[in-house]
């Protein structure tokens, strides 16, 4: 069965880091597009991070200078390491694979104390 399975996240004080994962069944995650975004309770689906096939990354504005995406193949595994995290941080992260209608996960929620 084709599915994404995030996990990593929790509650951690500001200026904490954490590191986010997304393993991928029954596809292989190193040859599609990936991609990650959060949600906020009443605020919109935001991109955080994208990295091609080729290992390119673009990162969107909130995330630039303090998060960072990688794979490992060996594992199918996508991650998302978050440092110097901030209270707006706080919302539940997905990843995303670019795959036939499109591969989501059940999302990891990340809570950023104050």
């Amino acid at each position: 069965q084709v599915q994404l399975v995030e996990s990593g996240g929790g509650t951690v004080q500001p200026g904490g880091s954490l590191r986010l994962s997304c393993t991928a069944s029954g596809f292989d995650l190193s040859s599609h597009g990936m991609r990650w975004y959060r949600q906020a309770p009443g605020k919109e689906r935001e991109f955080v991070a994208f990295s091609s096939t080729g290992d390119n990354t673009i990162y969107g504005d909130s995330a630039q200078g303090r998060f960072s995406m990688s794979r490992d193949n060996a594992k199918n595994t996508l991650y998302l390491q978050m440092n110097s995290l901030k209270p707006a941080d706080t919302a539940v992260y997905y990843c995303n694979a670019i795959r036939g209608n499109g591969v989501w996960g059940q999302g990891t929620q990340v809570t950023v104390s104050s």
